[in-house]
């Protein structure tokens, strides 16, 4: 804006009593008034609005402030031959809590859920985002296994393959993710990447409690 613009608009504000004017020598101070505006709050933001605005604000808040986790490990496999175990379902059942990631096509758009060999329901279900093999895998993921991670909503996973030598790092990006998400959400992911590491490596399977919760 043009000096002479500023002045024009400062002098509206000042006519509307939105901005107080105190000279000070030759400079002339310009302080926000609160008062009115809080009369304007007031007057527009009636009782049955007002729960509404606050609404809106605490979801934008929500839905700004998010956190994320990251998971890397490091694992003797080719990139072609770890992403196979990440998207087979029969294989990813085996080390991934025993929940398949069932999916028709893997394709951006395409559906999947997770599916636990011996249990009745649905363990999960999201989106598939991105597909790039053997190197990147995205996905929306809501999880079921649980009243409290059930109420965390959606929230999106990514698989990344960086190949090193012999070896693979993967790196495992759980985001969008509200801050202070219940830990029952992210928490299994270091199980579940030991669990990818421990089959490729050597064929067997993890027998801590938790990888043998579904299978």
């Amino acid at each position: 804006m043009t000096r002479f613009g500023v002045m024009k608009h400062l002098k509206q504000l000042e006519e509307a009593g939105l901005v107080v004017t105190k000279r000070r020598g030759r400079e002339k101070l310009h302080f926000l008034n609160p008062v009115p505006i809080r009369l304007v709050h007031d007057r527009w933001v009636s009782k049955y609005a007002e729960p509404w605005a606050a609404g809106l604000s605490d979801l934008k808040k929500r839905l700004e402030t998010t956190m994320e986790k990251v998971f890397e490990i490091y694992i003797h496999a080719t990139p072609e031959r770890l992403w196979d175990a990440i998207v087979d379902p029969e294989t990813r059942a085996k080390y991934n809590f025993g929940a398949a990631m069932v999916v028709d096509q893997l394709e951006p758009g395409a559906h999947f859920e997770m599916m636990a060999p011996k249990a009745d329901h649905v363990l999960g279900e999201g989106e598939i985002l991105e597909v790039d093999p053997p190197h990147r895998l995205v996905h929306t993921m809501a999880a079921y296994f649980s009243d409290e991670a059930k109420a965390e909503g959606t929230s999106r996973v990514t698989w990344e393959i960086e190949p090193i030598g012999d070896s693979c790092k993967l790196t495992l990006t759980h985001d969008q993710l509200r801050e202070g998400a219940n830990a029952q959400l992210y928490g299994g992911w270091p199980m579940v990447l030991s669990g990818l590491k421990t089959w490729l490596e050597s064929g067997e399977l993890l027998t801590t409690p938790g990888s043998l919760m579904w299978s």
